[in-house]
Parts: C-alpha cells; structure tokens; sequence
C-alpha cells in the first residue's frame, strides 16, 4: 500500500474507534498489517507533537494560559486500583491541557493513571515550575488552589462572597471557558472517548490527534 493508504486506517482507527478486525476487513489487509499501520503512523504524528517548553515559548508578560484536564475512559487495565477515579467512578487515563486564551490547544500531556490528581500530574509534567520560571500567569480550577503564585483559581463559597470576590469568579469562569472546551473538542476522535488499547499508548495517541489537529486535519 502507498504511504496514502497506510494512512487510511490509522485515521479510521483514530477518528471512528475501529478494532483491527474492522480495519482488516475493510481495507483488504491482514489484523497484523492494520496494527502496524496504525503503531506507525500513531507514533509519528506523536513525535511532532509540541513539548512542554516549546509550547511556552513567547507565552506571558501581559498574556495567560489554561490549565485543565480530563478523564479518558479506558476498558484496558494492567491492576485496577489506579486507573480507578474514586470521583468519576471509571478506569480511566489522567490528561492535562495548556491551552492559549482563545482555547487553542498548545500542549497534551502524556497520559498517567485516572486517579491521578489534577494538580499532581500538573507537577508532574513539570507544568506549575516552568509557568513560574517564565512568570506565566495560569488560569485553572478550584482543585489548584495553593499551586503557586502565578495560578490563578476561583474563591470558594461563591455565593457568601463579597460581591467583588464573586464578579472575579465570574470573570475567571469566561476566561477559563474556552480552555475547557479543548477536551469537547478532542473527544470527538471517538477513539478517546473508551480506549480499547493499552494503557501505554493513550498519551501517544492523544499526542497524535494534537498533531493531526494542528495540521488541519479533523476540526
């Protein structure tokens, strides 16, 4: 098959959640010759996907980004209690999102297990520390309260606020919406919606709808 038609299956896969015995039969190959379509080509899109730093580059001074992140149910699990989110009551992969004002997405983190918390895995892919060596200022949620001094999150107790208080949750919720809309957005590629395939390949395959994103392709 031409380089073209390699790509096929890979974006059926992505895009559709086909199995391998779907894309066999449709695309005339064998369950083996699929799969290795689909490693391929996952694996490059993934490697062109932006890094962390790179993704920050020219970011700050009197602008800001959105932190947030999102579940992605997995039927997969190598040992059940943590991919187990006690919250949301599903196996699932923990992903974060660096996203500009407009809700670009500028950066996917790689995929760690569903009980992960947000601002741990923040920590752990290193978002917090180089937002604050750049002094980039960082919109996010409630759960990031005391992550550091360029995080920005809402007062609790909305409604026994002040009214000042209240209208900086209100102008931090718009701020923050279009960030929040990146994951509605991702999802759409019906394969992240239940993962069938390793655990291990989740953070690749999100890294590759990043890229194919980034090139047009997919909305």
């Amino acid at each position: 098959m031409s380089c073209f038609r390699q790509a096929q299956p890979a974006l059926a896969h992505l895009r559709k959640n086909e199995t391998l015995a779907q894309l066999s039969a449709g695309f005339g190959v064998s369950e083996a010759t699929a799969w290795r379509y689909v490693d391929e080509a996952v694996d490059g899109l993934a490697a062109w996907a932006p890094r962390l730093r790179k993704a920050l580059t020219g970011r700050g001074e009197d602008g800001f980004v959105i932190r947030d992140g999102t579940l992605i149910p997995t039927e997969r699990v190598v040992a059940d209690e943590p991919y187990y989110s006690q919250k949301h009551k599903k196996h699932s992969m923990n992903v974060q999102v660096v996203a500009a004002p407009d809700g670009t997405p500028l950066w996917f983190s790689r995929a760690l297990p569903g009980r992960t918390h947000d601002l741990t895995a923040a920590h752990a892919h290193g978002v917090i520390e180089n937002c604050h060596t750049r002094q980039i200022l960082v919109l996010a949620d409630r759960a990031n309260q005391g992550a550091g001094a360029t995080v920005r999150t809402p007062y609790y107790h909305h409604n026994e606020l002040p009214e000042h208080y209240q209208q900086y949750n209100r102008d931090h919720a718009r701020l923050r919406a279009p960030g929040e809309r990146v994951f509605a957005q991702l999802k759409t590629w019906r394969l992240l919606r239940r993962a069938r395939c390793s655990t291990n390949r989740i953070g690749r395959i999100v890294a590759a709808v990043h890229t194919l994103r980034i090139c047009g392709y997919g909305g």
